[in-house]
């Protein structure tokens, strides 16, 4: 009996010792989770209760997105299925606390965009739930979230080549999965305009003829209409659009639909500028933005400011601009520049907006109050430096490892690579490393990531899928959870599920699985 004992309590020790706590399936993962042993079994029929009809439209959206899975009926009880709290104290972070116990789950937060990220977390949960006997197991456990940083986005360059209203919103939703925040949409390039503007309609008419591979395409844009539509539809997922109108370069398509406002080019840039002398540009460009402005409710408008000396020749001989250098002593071309820049940043401060420009803006000396830098030449680390060191707030987006227009694997033809460097999606996972220069000592001025998806080679929406997932999901967590939370090879595993999951939305994603199921589609 002794003996018999003995072996009862070795068996019940090794079984205890062996028990796994259950695997978590969630990207991005939380800051804090702690599991409990057992499982929550739900029927796909579900009872849901908010303690505020603030949270109304949070619920409206979370039905819909879930309505494949669950059917959510709304109920006046605590003791409901799902249990939606908003706190007293309220907040407008994006920090949320979520339980789930035998009996149900419960979020709270300080602001309905808090309740909003605890859904997307329970909506991963029932994703990626095991079934047992036709219910959901999902686990018992208790998460404490908030993000490592407040801005997580991807930028879509639509000039090079134009996505379409149902791709945006399919990225809205898969954005909202993953817990972005941000979408900078990059409508006006060089190779075509894609913005309506009632006071100039030459702009979509002329300018948005063409894209990078087809000067001669049929115009594409955006009606004023659809990018309401699109505007709503991010706001519903607390995603903010912020519009991005280049200039004084990459104006091609803009100075094709108005030429009287091109300040010119150079000859493998021709009409890349808009006028900094002619004093009607400014006045041309400020009616544009104030439009811009009354369709987008964010307080960023982006100006571009990137890659004018591509093709500001013209302006050594123009006579609008030889006669503002003279007035204004301006000695050189990066002076005019800078001119123009100022001149444009005060236009938008009028609007109540804030300026974001690529990281070239540091030399025009803006207002740190009233600019935001985005550092994207990873290979001029300098220019983090100055901008960190002259106190503007910077958005991380270096070319290498957060340009999605680069390769993701040496066997890819399509794409860019710098110096044989590419964008796997390992480096962009482990980015950004404490080593960055100015980072750690100036975290304070670090507003958060974004992934940058230029288009030049990208000509169609099978090849933007490619380029861009499963990356995306990397970066999300490389913005959302903190760095000792983060694990290479635990990612990999629950990127897996993920990837089944953008496989039933028909996304035709580059699977670093298995290389080979997925062929790089055709490129430029």
């Amino acid at each position: 009996m002794k003996y018999l004992n003995l072996l009862v309590l070795t068996v019940l020790i090794a079984c205890s010792t062996n028990r796994q706590p259950p695997k978590i399936n969630l990207i991005p993962l939380p800051n804090k989770i702690e599991t409990e042993s057992g499982s929550l079994k739900l029927k796909n029929k579900i009872t849901l209760y908010a303690n505020n009809e603030v949270l109304t439209p949070v619920v409206s959206q979370f039905k819909s997105e879930v309505k494949s899975l669950v059917s959510v009926e709304i109920v006046n009880s605590e003791k409901a299925t799902l249990f939606l709290k908003l706190s007293d104290k309220k907040n407008n972070n994006d920090s949320y606390f979520l339980k789930s116990t035998k009996k149900g789950i419960q979020i709270s937060a300080g602001s309905p965009k808090g309740i909003y990220y605890g859904l997307q977390t329970v909506r991963q949960l029932f994703l990626f739930a095991e079934k047992e006997d036709g219910k959901f197991v999902l686990p018992l456990l208790t998460i404490t979230d908030s993000p490592r940083f407040s801005w997580r986005g991807l930028m879509l360059d639509e000039s090079r080549h134009f996505s379409g209203v149902e791709k945006v919103k399919q990225l809205l939703d898969l954005m909202a999965l993953h817990k972005l925040n941000i979408f900078h949409w990059h409508l006006t390039d060089a190779p075509g305009w894609r913005i309506e503007i009632k006071s100039y309609p030459k702009l979509t008419t002329v300018g948005g003829i063409g894209n990078h591979t087809n000067p001669d395409a049929q115009a594409q844009f955006y009606t004023q209409t659809e990018i309401e539509e699109i505007i709503k539809y991010a706001a519903d997922r607390f995603i903010e659009v912020i519009p991005e109108i280049d200039m004084p370069g990459h104006a091609s398509a803009a100075n094709r639909a108005y030429p009287e406002f091109s300040g010119g080019g150079s000859k493998s840039h021709p009409n890349f500028t808009f006028n900094p002398g002619n004093e009607k540009t400014y006045t041309y460009l400020t009616a544009i933005l104030r439009e811009v402005a009354s369709l987008f409710p964010s307080k960023y408008i982006h100006l571009g400011g990137d890659e004018v000396h591509f093709g500001n020749a013209a302006w050594n001989t123009d006579k609008y601009v030889l006669s503002l250098m003279k007035r204004e002593k301006l000695k050189t071309l990066k002076e005019v520049e800078s001119y123009f820049v100022n001149r444009m940043a005060d236009s938008i401060k009028t609007l109540n907006r804030t300026v974001i420009g690529w990281d070239e803006i540091v030399d025009h000396k803006l207002s740190n109050k009233n600019s935001v830098v985005m550092w994207w030449r990873h290979d001029k680390p300098e220019k983090l430096e100055a901008a960190l060191s002259n106190n503007y707030n910077v958005i991380l987006c270096p070319r290498i490892p957060l340009y999605f227009d680069f390769v993701q694997n040496a066997s890819h033809k399509c794409g860019r690579k710098w110096g044989g460097k590419f964008v796997t999606l390992e480096l962009t996972y482990s980015f950004p490393p404490d080593s960055l220069p100015g980072f750690k000592q100036n975290i304070n001025l670090i507003k958060g990531l974004q992934a940058d998806v230029c288009t030049e080679q990208i000509q169609n929406n099978k090849r933007l899928d490619f380029m861009t997932w499963p990356r995306l999901s990397a970066m999300s967590e490389a913005g959302w959870t903190n760095n000792e939370n983060k694990n290479i090879d635990d990612f990999k595993r629950r990127l897996k599920p993920m990837l089944n999951y953008l496989s039933s939305k028909n996304v035709y994603f580059y699977n670093p699985f298995y290389p080979n199921q997925t062929p790089e589609p055709e490129g430029i």
